[in-house]
């Protein structure tokens, strides 16, 4: 399975969703790739912590030899490492994405990714891709070459009005490019639920059908720590009821969230 995490909105912990649920998704014993697309290069931080200096090369040196002509399919693998966890590796980020973002569009370059990530498939249950928070040529990358896409929502009238915009965006990727795109679920993130308006927005946003999943992410400086540390939820505090959050989360998107049991009937 291949999911992207996007939301055009920054700040809404698209870095710190993919991140978890990928740590959780290669504890559960899947082999799992991340890619990071965004220039901030958060999940590269997150998962390598102090080994970031040395993760060279990056998405930034892949695209650039793209560009040169210099790169061939088999050569893809150079480009991705391993995290301290395993069954976890990354395609790491790079500040300088930002420099080829024009002339990799310039070039039509959209169907690079998609094939890279053909190549590398046969090594990975699952690939999850952080993205930037635009609608631009490495979120149209992701987006094609995706099967899925997540979207994290802040509970705010501001991201209400931008979630139909963004909905309407991945519709036009799938009907242009990618006509097996769907959009997997809108996941709430920093919920607080003794607040009214997250509550009421919640329910707004399901009475008018969208996909808004059942596992919501709660504020936690727990998280921040996790950040710091370098080492996701899943590894940092394995306890923490945002870990369970998460859990829930995955087990969700995975088809495996526990039922509750079935009442026993007297004599049954």
């Amino acid at each position: 399975m291949r999911r992207v995490v996007f939301n055009q909105k920054g700040g809404v912990g698209k870095s710190t969703i993919t991140c978890n649920l990928a740590a959780i998704n290669a504890a559960e014993g899947r082999r799992t790739l991340v890619v990071d697309l965004d220039q901030q290069a958060n999940s590269t931080q997150y998962l390598l912590g102090q080994g970031v200096a040395g993760s060279t090369p990056t998405l930034a040196d892949f695209f650039s030899e793209m560009l040169s002509f210099r790169i061939t399919r088999r050569a893809v693998k150079m480009f991705v490492h391993p995290t301290a966890h395993e069954g976890l590796d990354i395609l790491p980020a790079h500040h300088d994405l930002e420099n080829l973002h024009d002339k990799l569009g310039a070039k039509y370059k959209i169907y690079k990714l998609r094939d890279a990530l053909e190549e590398l498939l046969p090594g990975y249950d699952d690939v999850y891709i952080d993205t930037p928070p635009a609608m631009n040529f490495f979120t149209r990358s992701a987006l094609i070459a995706t099967e899925s896409c997540i979207i994290p929502f802040d509970c705010d009238e501001f991201s209400r009005k931008a979630l139909y915009q963004l909905m309407a965006d991945v519709s036009e990727i799938r009907d242009d490019h990618n006509p097996g795109l769907r959009v997997e679920g809108v996941v709430v993130n920093q919920y607080n639920p003794r607040a009214s308006l997250p509550r009421r927005i919640v329910q707004t946003l399901r009475e008018e059908g969208l996909p808004v999943l059942n596992a919501h992410i709660s504020p936690s400086v727990k998280i921040r720590e996790s950040h710091e540390h370098a080492s996701p939820m899943i590894h940092y505090a394995r306890r923490h009821k945002v870990t369970d959050e998460y859990r829930a989360l995955w087990q969700e998107l995975n088809g495996t969230a526990r039922k509750p049991r079935k009442k026993r009937v007297n004599g049954g």
